[in-house]
């Protein structure tokens, strides 16, 4: 996966891949007389480096990114983090079939939470260049602090 495209969407979703990226905060947006937006500022992981023997780490290519569903609606879900702390991480996000007005059921399946909502799509942007981490969660200087900005790099 590259890491020089700041902006996906939707139409990417077969090339893309949440599984254990970070999330450090969400945001329920009201966007009358639409439906609201659901954001969530992740670390996206745009690429996972296979170690070099002789090391048996591996290290990523990590972005701070804003994930957007735009008019999103029936927003349910659940969190567990009894027994873990305040680092709850995607392991995937899943799409249904279009319906008929073509919206999607959106599952992110999170390793300590689920969450589900309707909406026709998203937005992710990257809001800085990827960063060489031995972690897959940066920390807060890294990544700026908490954002909810639909701006990209670049």
């Amino acid at each position: 996966m590259s890491g020089a495209q700041a902006i996906w969407t939707d139409a990417d979703f077969d090339r893309m891949n949440w599984h254990d990226c970070a999330v450090h905060a969400v945001a329920f947006e009201p966007a009358l007389p639409y439906p609201g937006r659901l954001l969530l500022d992740i670390d996206y992981i745009v690429e996972w480096i296979v170690p070099t023997p002789p090391e048996t780490a591996f290290s990523f290519r990590v972005c701070p990114a804003t994930l957007v569903f735009d008019q999103a609606w029936d927003v349910a879900g659940d969190i567990d983090l009894r027994g873990f702390s305040f680092e709850p991480s995607l392991d995937a996000l899943e799409r249904s079939a279009p319906d008929a007005a073509g919206a999607f059921e959106w599952t992110l399946a999170g390793h300590e939470f689920t969450l589900t909502l309707h909406a026709t799509g998203f937005t992710q942007y990257l809001r800085h260049p990827p960063i060489l981490s031995p972690a897959q969660r940066l920390s807060s200087d890294q990544r700026g602090g908490l954002s909810f900005a639909a701006q990209a790099y670049g």
